[in-house]
């Protein structure tokens, strides 16, 4: 199961996050997005196990919890969609040349 975990204060660690799910069965993965340029956490993470029953337990277990300071919100993770919109990169539709 992939598990989103948001509103993590920016330092709780990869090795933390893991910790407090490894408390509901076992983790594969545990991964704090970064932001490219600056190499900080974006406050969201996602947290794989492999155990759909344990995931749930987790999910249940840490949604609302105290992590560091701040209250994370924990819930299965949606599939990424095809044809995304947004992220800023370029003019995208709309906007001509007229200078």
């Amino acid at each position: 199961m992939n598990i989103y975990v948001g509103n993590l204060s920016y330092r709780v660690t990869e090795e933390e996050l893991q910790q407090a799910f490894s408390a509901f069965g076992q983790v594969a993965s545990a991964k704090i997005i970064t932001d490219m340029a600056t190499g900080r956490s974006k406050g969201f993470g996602f947290v794989e196990m492999p155990n759909d029953e344990e995931g749930e337990a987790a999910v249940q277990g840490l949604n609302g919890k105290d992590l560091k300071g701040r209250a994370v919100t924990v819930s299965q993770a949606r599939a990424r969609t095809e044809g995304r919109q947004g992220g800023g990169r370029g003019r995208g539709r709309g906007f001509s040349k007229r200078y």
